[in-house]
């Protein structure tokens, strides 16, 4: 059993918005040159081919290929979250989750037997938060020698 949880659509908006003001700055400097050194109009028509490309390749990967976190059957893994402490661990590792909020926004906080942490804000999550920590602790459960 694997579950993945994506980015939330307000940061992934957010991010898409960037991606815009960058691309359209390449528009904006790809202009400049045409216009300014007498560039062949073919350098702007690239550029602006570019761009669109990117803006749809990004959003796509945004919305359907980019993962925050991954639970398997073994363990978890989390990625673009900085802060997050241990980036994966197995469940047997797994000491104890505990809800927190860590500098204003609502996190889980799976501590480890080894002393170390993984903090995961669910906010930045596309995912309810019980929803999130109910399908966390299923997991959990499912763990060889968990308390059931």
């Amino acid at each position: 059993m694997s579950s993945d949880y994506r980015l939330a659509p307000l940061l992934a908006a957010r991010m898409l918005g960037l991606a815009l003001l960058v691309l359209g700055g390449l528009v904006f400097v790809a202009t400049a040159v045409v216009v300014l050194f007498s560039a062949p109009i073919a350098l702007l028509t690239a550029a602006v081919v570019v761009c669109v490309v990117g803006i749809f390749g990004f959003g796509w990967v945004l919305n359907r290929r980019a993962w925050i976190v991954r639970l398997t059957g073994d363990g978890y893994r989390v990625r673009f979250v900085r802060g997050a402490g241990v980036r994966q661990a197995r469940w047997l590792d797994v000491e104890q989750v505990v809800t927190d909020t860590i500098a204003g926004s609502p996190c889980v906080v799976l501590r480890l037997r080894s002393g170390g942490a993984t903090t995961i804000p669910v906010e930045v999550l596309a995912v309810d938060r019980e929803q999130f920590v109910r399908e966390l602790q299923d997991h959990l459960d499912g763990r060889p020698g968990a308390r059931r």
